[in-house]
């Protein structure tokens, strides 16, 4: 996932970082590993706290990867600290590089995680590498207790992240559908 991150990053990174008059150019190609390596070490720290709620909501679309959704702005300023302790930016500059970067790659990340013609990079694959192989107890609760309500929707005998996204999604019901069976809606 590092390697998907790191694309994204240097994909977005020109206006925020590479035009930002505020980031010297010698440390551009620093200044955006950084901030790929901060977004994935704030990613895993909030799987280690037990915040499965803010990064569920995103990767299922449930809210909006903007600087009002929880995610972006604990990692905007995990980013911004970084960058200004190791860059000596000042949180003006280092706040406009977060800003300007991670709405867009986390954006990319959950829009490449959720297309079918990205082989090998699934929400499944993203939870994995954010959570250390092990879901952080997002995918465990999932598969437990997700049978129980019709969350297998592949039918393959497993409930998965892909599961999940599938039944949050689907035209027909969608969230709505899925919380009305659950609780004994039509």
């Amino acid at each position: 996932m590092f390697d998907q991150l790191t694309e994204l990053v240097k994909q977005f990174g020109g206006e925020a970082v590479v035009n930002n008059p505020a980031v010297p150019n010698e440390q551009n190609e620093a200044v955006m590993e950084e901030t790929g390596g901060s977004i994935l070490s704030g990613l895993k720290d909030m799987v280690a706290g037990g915040n499965l709620g803010d990064l569920t909501g995103m990767l299922t679309g449930k809210t909006p990867i903007d600087m009002n959704n929880p995610v972006v702005k604990e990692l905007a300023e995990k980013v911004t600290g970084n960058l200004g302790s190791k860059f000596g930016l000042s949180p003006e500059a280092a706040g406009g590089v977060a800003g300007g970067l991670i709405p867009q790659v986390l954006n990319g990340l959950v829009n490449k995680a959720k297309d079918p013609n990205q082989p090998g990079f699934n929400v499944t694959d993203l939870v994995g590498a954010i959570s250390g192989g092990n879901g952080g107890g997002l995918m465990d609760a999932v598969s437990k207790y997700g049978g129980m309500f019709g969350l297998d929707q592949d039918g393959d005998g497993k409930v998965g992240m892909s599961d999940a996204v599938s039944a949050v999604t689907k035209k027909s019901g969608g969230l709505g559908g899925l919380l009305g069976k659950l609780f004994g809606g039509k």
